[in-house]
């Protein structure tokens, strides 16, 4: 039986001082979070800019996430590349040093023959070859493609694949109506998170939870607690701060919104810019307006 995903997870933004990885601020702000009502972490994720990271990058992060992290707070490590050797590959790395899970991006590259009967099999070599749990990672506005209901319902009847990270927009009631009864599908944004808990996921993989943890997780708190009207109203306030940070600034935007918050953000990596005044201020107005 696999562990089982439930609550509010950040999805760790990787420090940069100078376009190097800075593990000292990332400890920094793993000490914090430590002390959080977070669940959890997703390491190498979108907001870590994984995609712009060396491989030897990505293992220091990981040494620090496991070393800084809670007893009872869950890592999960993003492994997707765009081969099925190479995600196994590193995915076995990943496992040897402690993670509780892999989350496996979609690869996109050749997404015109990325056919349901290469993602299965994809998904499904990979669960194979592992010791650990697999979650689906579904990021159509990163990838370009949107996972099947077909796959989804076919990957969640793998014993070693646990669930999936969901970022797609109207799809949840499709995957959560066909996948098995063990198989956990987190929101991908705290925009969907209230939504996506009515209709039976299990909690989220939120951006704005690297600035803000608390009050994104006192939404699932209040929403399990069957205090829907307290949840309703958060999820408004937590909606319109969203729309204004990563909605629309995307990793540089959380990574300012982390700076008001109390933690490291800094710079993103290049080609990604740093946000103009302008736009730090707008952040900073909506942080204000929002009431958190």
């Amino acid at each position: 039986m696999n562990k089982r995903l439930s609550g509010v997870f950040a999805p760790i933004t990787t420090p940069f001082v100078k376009e190097e990885v800075s593990l000292e601020h990332l400890r920094l702000n793993m000490h914090k979070y430590k002390r959080s009502p977070l669940n959890g972490f997703f390491a190498l994720g979108s907001n870590g800019e994984s995609k712009s990271l060396a491989e030897d990058e990505k293992l220091k992060i990981l040494e620090v996430v496991f070393q800084e992290r809670a007893d009872d707070q869950i890592v999960m490590a993003g492994t997707g590349y765009e081969s099925t050797r190479q995600t196994i590959a590193f995915s076995k790395k990943v496992a040897e040093m402690g993670a509780d899970f892999v989350s496996v991006v979609s690869p996109s590259y050749f997404k015109k023959r990325l056919t349901d009967e290469a993602m299965i099999g994809y998904y499904r070599d990979v669960a194979d070859a592992i010791s650990i749990p697999v979650l689906a990672y579904n990021a159509p506005g990163f990838t370009g493609m949107t996972l099947s209901v077909n796959v989804v319902e076919k990957i969640s009847q793998h014993p070693n694949i646990a669930g999936m990270k969901d970022t797609s927009t109207g799809n949840m009631s499709g995957y959560l109506d066909v996948c098995s009864d063990d198989f956990d599908i987190l929101a991908g944004t705290v925009s969907t998170l209230f939504s996506a808990m009515l209709l039976g996921s299990t909690g989220g993989v939120v951006s704005l939870a690297n600035a803000f943890p608390e009050p994104c997780c006192k939404l699932y708190e209040k929403f399990r607690s069957g205090d829907m009207e307290g949840a309703r109203k958060l999820h408004y306030q937590l909606f319109r701060l969203n729309r204004s940070v990563s909605g629309s600034f995307g990793v540089a935007g959380v990574k300012f919104a982390m700076e008001i918050g109390g933690y490291y953000g800094g710079d993103p990596r290049l080609p990604l810019l740093p946000l103009s005044d302008d736009n730090r201020n707008n952040i900073r107005d909506a942080v204000a307006k929002s009431g958190l």
